[in-house]
């Protein structure tokens, strides 16, 4: 039997332009059909083989993915509960927030199924005592354990090291990689940028940067994994790509660096684009958003609850972020196909788009001293914030589209009574070495002067 596709002649890139050009009746095809993005990525309305200059190869086997859980460690007990109810109904590993060294870890961990369960864990702190406690357990339960330590992210996020002294910071590191090789001990916080309002080109170029600050500080002689922490937004394709094209990077680096690491993506969706009012729109924009980090190849998944910005910590918000990527993972068919994005010559091109963009804003950052050195002075918080400003005003002006809150809002919804979190930007007078990147949503202006009214 012939193949179906012979009985068709090939349409050229020209004569599918030509034909646009022709239903579009005058109109002038660049102004109408293509967008500019914010990366400076003009988006067309087709893509063809002409588009791709090499194919890349980025394995994505959709389903491989394990479902997070995360969990403030408040009280043990009840984090255990929480840890093994959330095991029982379908998470597949679990990340545990702790802010006090005194934390029991051991009895945290003693009843969790570990043999079948990864951990990941992040810390307000930074202990070599504590993560021997945590390199033990790995070794006698043969557990996979992530230490998730990001020193640098620490100081990018609340303006100052763990301990007062930078050197001591990256001496304990390399002391913890010495000791011991049965955790997984560093992590980037990447999702900082994309919550403070980064352009997703330089998302991935401080992400690669800030990793290749340990990568240069860090003597590592066995293979070692870094987690990054990666936040995505609601630009369903172009978040696609970029988890490819930071994977595709930080593969780069290391074999450009003879660097002996690997990388773990560890996505979550943003906060950025949450609402506080119509509050159920949040289910869709957190679905799409683990559907671009399922398609782009993220190796864990931890969802974002769609009433997190107002409600503590709940039985059923859990439950229903935790079922939207069984939805996913078990009823979307991602698993008949390895690879999903492979032959889509729009991802093809993004990826290749961002990754060159990034890259040469990573060279730049290399060549002027290097992350930490702009970080410590103020340059990468100017450049986010530049760019935040940006999508701020496009949002506040109505270009950029919140259904519920900046079009087609409720005006009968009344949240004020349902608060148990404060939802905005909180400030806390400190003394800091370095102004910290702050996260910041797009609707808070919006959603403040609502509440102020009701």
């Amino acid at each position: 039997m012939k193949p179906l596709f012979t009985n068709f002649a090939p349409v050229s890139a020209k004569e599918w332009k030509q034909k646009i050009q022709f239903e579009l009746k005058g109109a002038d095809y660049n102004e109408t059909l293509i967008w500019n993005s914010p990366e400076d990525i003009k988006v067309k309305p087709f893509y063809d083989k002409e588009d791709i200059k090499e194919v890349l190869s980025v394995a994505t086997k959709a389903t491989d993915f394990n479902i997070c859980q995360t969990i403030f460690v408040h009280d043990v007990d009840k984090s255990i509960a929480r840890a093994l109810d959330s095991l029982n109904r379908g998470a597949e590993s679990i990340a545990f927030t702790i802010e006090d060294e005194s934390t029991d870890v051991i009895k945290l961990l003693e009843k969790l199924p570990l043999n079948n369960t990864p951990i990941f864990f992040d810390f307000n702190f930074i202990s070599i005592d504590f993560v021997q406690k945590l390199a033990t357990i790995a070794k006698t339960k043969k557990a996979i354990i992530y230490c998730n330590l990001d020193p640098i992210g620490h100081l990018a996020k609340e303006g100052n090291w763990f301990t007062t002294n930078e050197k001591d910071n990256f001496e304990t590191l390399n002391q913890l990689v010495q000791k011991d090789n049965s955790l997984s001990l560093f992590s980037v916080n990447g999702s900082l940028y994309q919550n403070a309002g980064a352009t997703i080109v330089q998302q991935i170029a401080y992400t690669l940067a800030h990793a290749n600050e340990y990568f240069n500080r860090i003597e590592v002689t066995t293979p070692h994994t870094m987690v990054l922490e990666i936040a995505v937004g609601t630009n369903y394709f172009f978040e696609i790509a970029k988890l490819r094209a930071i994977r595709l990077l930080f593969d780069t680096i290391t074999r450009e660096y003879n660097q002996n690491w690997n990388c773990h993506l560890l996505v979550r969706p943003t906060k950025r684009n949450k609402t506080l009012y119509d509050y159920n729109v949040n289910m869709l924009r957190t679905t799409t958003e683990c559907m671009s980090a399922i398609l782009g190849g993220a190796d864990t998944i931890a969802n974002l609850p769609y009433d997190a910005l107002y409600h503590k910590d709940n039985e059923f918000g859990d439950r229903i972020a935790r079922n939207q990527l069984l939805i996913l993972k078990n009823e979307s068919y991602f698993d008949k196909v390895n690879n999903p994005s492979d032959g889509s010559y729009y991802i093809e091109s993004l990826t290749h788009q961002l990754a060159d963009k990034a890259l040469v804003l990573f060279k730049d950052i290399e060549a002027n001293g290097g992350f930490l050195k702009q970080l410590n002075e103020g340059i990468i918080k100017r450049k986010i914030q530049e760019s935040a400003d940006k999508e701020q005003d496009l949002f506040d002006t109505g270009k950029e589209i919140l259904l519920g809150t900046n079009k087609h809002a409720n005006k009968d919804d009344r949240m004020k009574h349902d608060l148990e979190l404060f939802p905005f930007v909180k400030i806390k007078p400190r003394k800091t070495l370095i102004t910290p990147i702050i996260e910041k949503r797009l609707a808070e202006k919006i959603e403040q002067g609502r509440l102020e009214k009701e």
